[in-house]
């Protein structure tokens, strides 16, 4: 029997090889000339000689080794091979390693790479990463029960983010889903979560609604002292109810101010990739007072790429908290209005003042439309009526400001 002095001392003579230091019951160590030291546990599997690696001394000390070939005998002795075992172990492991729930997800994250657009796959990507990989990740997808599925999304909804609780159980149930069917698992443990989790109330962003409301912030508008090319943003806001985004990154290159229309490309639109890419551009129809706006911009900002430059450097557009912070500095909070709340006011003022059906504001507030066929067949985009219901919309603002009907001299 060896002892663990004889291990630590032992070397191989320089004209072997390795030599082999026998303990008791087949263990033995072997040590090869370069210094290295491994256990190996010998038996006979259908009279055959062989061995089992057990480790490698010292991480593996000699009590370890001993252990290990007990429980190898005990196999054994059910009449299993135990090399094949653990080369059954291995191939296991290297199966589950592709099949664990992170590394399904970003297989099915690559798998709708040409689907989905950059900015919700990031998303979608980003919310895995930190809130259902740290504690779900390692685990089989096939093994995930729904109370830890249960357990994991609420430990974001105990922290008020229950918006984000239900999109934790939507996006794994995507992975689940995808999992059954590419055969690695079969069941969906997010499914009998439905009403397990708290309900999102849901808030709509902040406007003003009412037309005292409105004429009342166009005239802050009028006296705001802040730069001259954000008092215009906010004025373009409200003539034109188009999604923040698309107003700070408008070009000059799609503006034509002779047939007052501004062309939005497609690529820019809140839209899925496929539409990005093979949509229309959304055609905006602008008023008069839009026009003078952009023309009082001209000399400002006309040498740059975009109407709405930012400040921090060429070739950039407008940051996104600029028009919110020029409303703050207005007075107006965050639970007043926002840079969005000029496309509700004008859904709401619209609708309740001036007649115009509602598929032509839809059309202008590029709302897609209802139904898997909806926006295929649908194609109508009402430029006549959008017309007329911008120069309209354009007069009810500036008799809202003024605070008395307003009779506008056209040339």
């Amino acid at each position: 029997m060896l002892t663990e002095i004889q291990c630590r001392n032992s070397a191989c003579p320089p004209d072997k090889a390795r030599a082999r230091f026998t303990d008791a019951g087949g263990l033995y160590l072997e040590v090869a000339r370069t210094g290295s030291k491994r256990w190996f546990w010998k038996f006979r599997q259908n009279n055959k000689e062989k061995r089992l690696a057990l480790g490698s001394y010292p991480d593996t000390t000699l009590k370890a080794a001993r252990f290990a070939r007990d429980d190898a005998r005990r196999i054994h002795a059910k009449g299993v091979d135990p090399v094949q075992q653990r080369q059954m172990e291995k191939a296991t492991a290297r199966v589950n390693s592709g099949n664990t729930y992170e590394a399904v997800a970003r297989e099915y994250r690559q798998h709708k790479e040409r689907e989905w657009s950059a900015a919700h796959g990031d998303k979608w990507l980003r919310m895995q990463e930190l809130n259902l990989f740290p504690y779900l990740g390692a685990l089989p997808v096939a093994d995930i029960p729904p109370m830890l599925m249960l357990d994991t999304i609420r430990r974001v909804e105990k922290q008020g983010k229950h918006e984000t609780a239900h999109s934790m159980r939507q996006y794994a149930g995507q992975v689940f889903r995808y999992a059954i069917a590419t055969g690695r698992a079969t069941n969906d443990p997010t499914a009998p979560l439905r009403g397990a989790l708290k309900a999102v109330l849901v808030r709509h962003m902040a406007a003003v609604l009412t037309p005292p409301e409105a004429g009342h912030l166009l005239r802050d508008i009028d006296i705001y002292k802040g730069s001259p090319v954000t008092r215009e943003a906010l004025l373009l806001s409200a003539y034109t109810f188009q999604r923040p985004g698309e107003i700070r990154q408008m070009e000059w290159a799609e503006v034509d101010l002779e047939q007052a229309l501004w062309t939005i490309p497609a690529i820019k639109m809140k839209r899925r990739k496929q539409a990005k890419i093979n949509g229309r551009p959304h055609l905006v129809p602008l008023a008069q007072q839009a026009v003078e706006c952009l023309t009082r911009l001209k000399p400002l900002t006309g040498h740059h790429k975009y109407v709405f430059p930012s400040l921090l450097g060429e070739g950039r557009c407008m940051s996104e908290n600029t028009v919110n912070t020029a409303l703050r500095r207005m007075g107006y909070d965050n639970e007043t209005m926002t840079a969005h709340g000029f496309r509700a006011m004008a859904r709401t003022l619209i609708v309740e003042n001036l007649d115009f059906p509602p598929d032509v504001i839809e059309a202008q507030l590029a709302h897609g439309k209802s139904g898997p066929l909806g926006m295929a067949y649908d194609r109508a985009q009402y430029m006549e009526q959008r017309r007329d219901m911008m120069a309209k919309w354009a007069d009810y603002l500036d008799k809202l400001r003024a605070g008395a009907d307003v009779v506008q001299l056209r040339a």
